[in-house]
């Protein structure tokens, strides 16, 4: 992993949920590569620690649940402590379970109260202490974009973050705060690394015919761009989707190779 360092964050504190693992551990580490302060938040002090720690003075861990306001709140509170004041929310913190059209009622209440209420209310619980050149980045996904057979709740929750974070940036932009989504297309995670079996070479062997540029994206490269997106030099991007998806949803479903190459190959 090659993080970039800058400046562009220097003086910015900003909380990132769901930062234990994964791509939300890769934001935390590229927002402190770039200056920043950050509150690591996410469940299992273990692993939250484990992202913290290396990190040094410029990083802080508080286990979070986010479906609990009043962990919100701490979490918050914690943060103007520490560092004296709130200028990025990043809402990560997802779940992924998804039964498709068998799932229950519980589980779709879990899902959306998970990627999209409790991303809503610690956008309403933050804001309010977030100064102008505030931002508020919601993680989305090429999956809230197109349709997938056998998946519904994870799809529907990212397709409301969407919807949800145009709303919130015209909403706030009084208040000189900005409000985007960012969506990954296939980005090497814990999850993917469980269904390539630990190879990033098979994960990038089976996406590359969905990504033109060929391969699946790193973390890192996903927290590059948020790192962006939170700075002053994004001060007039707000209220609109940044795919982060190495050209994936520029294809179409024939993946964008002409109808006379695909008759050519099948003939």
């Amino acid at each position: 992993m090659t993080l970039l360092t800058s400046t562009r964050l220097t003086g910015k504190v900003a909380i990132v949920s769901g930062s234990t693992q994964g791509i939300g551990a890769d934001i935390a580490r590229g927002l402190v590569a770039a200056g920043a302060r950050v509150l690591v938040l996410g469940l299992g002090a273990a692993d939250g620690e484990a992202v913290a720690a290396p990190l040094g003075d410029a990083a802080h861990f508080v286990e979070t649940d986010i479906t609990d306001d009043s962990q919100i709140d701490r979490a918050i509170e914690t943060a103007l402590q520490a560092f004296g004041r709130l200028d990025v929310l990043v809402n990560n913190a997802c779940t992924y379970v998804d039964a498709g059209l068998a799932s229950t009622r519980e589980q779709w209440a879990r899902t959306l109260d998970v990627n999209l209420v409790s991303a809503a209310i610690f956008a309403q619980k933050a804001a309010p202490h977030m100064p102008p050149g505030g931002v508020i980045v919601n993680m989305a996904s090429t999956g809230g974009k197109f349709g997938a057979a056998n998946r519904a709740l994870y799809p529907a929750s990212k397709a409301a973050l969407i919807q949800f974070t145009r709303n919130l940036a015209v909403t706030l932009a009084p208040a000189g705060i900005r409000a985007v989504t960012v969506s990954p297309a296939w980005t090497w995670s814990p999850s993917m690394e469980q269904l390539a079996q630990g190879s990033i070479e098979t994960a990038d062997r089976i996406g590359k015919p969905f990504h033109p540029l060929g391969r699946v994206g790193r973390g890192h490269e996903v927290a590059q761009a948020v790192a962006f997106l939170c700075s002053d030099e994004a001060s007039w991007i707000s209220g609109c989707d940044v795919p982060v998806d190495g050209g994936f949803s520029s294809l179409g479903p024939d993946q964008g190779i002409s109808p006379r190459d695909w008759f050519s190959r099948l003939a």
